[in-house]
């Protein structure tokens, strides 16, 4: 075992650093946070600059893909309000005319409603507003 302890200690010699006359402090590693080792090559440089230009590039393209989507939830959200309005503009439409057929001219509504029609383009729109505000 002397020959093989010796070889060991050679070897040992061999690989190990020569330690500077005094010992630099060490800086303490925070606890649960791994420190990455800072490559000083160029090269190595360059390699990380490469791969946050690329991890940059995905986040963007996924912050860009987020935003088209919500863009067009929100188009398809105002799409379906768009045809829920003109669904109850043509309910509110059908009512009218039905409003209107049985209106009396001469009654004290139907003379009513003539003075209040005038400001608009015609009757109908005149009972639509005037049903719309009074349901």
């Amino acid at each position: 075992m002397d020959a093989i302890d010796k070889l060991l200690a050679e070897l040992k010699n061999e690989y190990q650093e020569p330690q500077p006359s005094q010992p630099q402090p060490q800086p303490q590693p925070q606890l649960g946070i791994a420190q990455p080792a800072i490559p000083t090559s160029p090269k190595a440089a360059s390699l990380i600059d490469n791969l946050l230009d690329e991890v940059k590039a995905d986040f963007a393209q996924v912050d860009a893909a987020e935003e088209l989507q919500r863009q067009q939830e929100l188009e398809q959200e105002r799409i379906r309000q768009e045809k829920l309005k003109a669904k109850q503009l043509a309910a509110l439409k059908k009512q009218a005319e039905e409003w209107l057929a049985k209106l009396d001219q001469f009654s004290p509504e139907g003379l009513w409603f003539e003075r209040f029609a005038e400001g608009y383009p015609s009757k109908l729109a005149a009972a639509i507003e005037y049903l719309q505000n009074n349901l």
